[in-house]
């Protein structure tokens, strides 16, 4: 069974979701029996030697984690060496001042112009993470515009249909506005979706199926 740690440290902005988010990626573990989590607000939990224990670190984070560079590295080479790594929304929103964890996700966070309806552009309509959800899909949420994100160097399997918000709001002179997306990191695995602000997300099942896709893939099950 994959051991997955999910770190929920506020260093900014503490999301009201966060103890839902707990609760549920541990449920969701147990139902379907694919893998253990384990949940801490403590980032003395990142070592090198705590995180041999685990398959899957994920992260719900904001602002300047307390973690000194062997904490730093300890990371990096966790998912370097064929582990991998699970960013859930606020994961973008975080370690701003250490550059190899932005390179490692993907993208920082870069201003939230929607909290709406929005309509969810399905990319990858094979990934086990969206399949469930057609070639789009409606969510209301808090959206995420990024910096730092070139979409070459991932794979996006959702992003957001620009005809359904007001692009005007949007930090992006490209206009480009994924949502979810999934790659290598030497030998491991980095995937990450900018879903889940609301609280009540975190009870749905189309939802839990869909953390439970990012986990699949992350823990190489699908």
């Amino acid at each position: 069974m994959l051991k997955l740690l999910m770190l929920r440290h506020s260093a900014g902005y503490e999301h009201s979701y966060l103890p839902n988010a707990e609760v549920a990626i541990k449920d969701i573990g147990r139902e379907s029996g694919l893998y253990e989590a384990h949940t801490t607000h403590g980032c003395a939990s990142i070592t090198a030697e705590n995180l041999a224990n685990y398959d899957i670190v994920a992260f719900a984070t904001t602002g300047e984690l307390p973690l000194d560079d062997a904490q730093k590295q300890a990371l990096l080479d966790f998912v370097r060496g064929g582990k991998s790594f699970f960013g859930i929304h606020n994961a973008t929103d975080t370690c701003y001042e250490w550059p190899e964890y932005g390179a490692m996700l993907g993208a920082y966070f870069n201003g939230h112009p929607w909290h709406q309806e929005v309509v969810v552009n399905v990319e990858d309509t094979d990934h086990v993470a969206v399949r469930h959800l057609g070639a789009s899909f409606k969510v209301t949420d808090e959206i995420y515009t990024m910096k730092d994100f070139d979409r070459s160097k991932t794979h996006v399997f959702m992003s957001i249909e620009n005809s359904s918000v007001d692009v005007e709001k949007s930090t992006r002179e490209d206009r480009d506005h994924a949502l979810g997306w999934c790659h290598a990191y030497g030998e491991g695995r980095v995937i990450y979706s900018g879903l889940g602000h609301p609280d009540e997300l975190w009870s749905e099942s189309w939802f839990r199926d869909h953390i439970l896709g990012c986990i699949k893939w992350a823990g190489r099950i699908e």
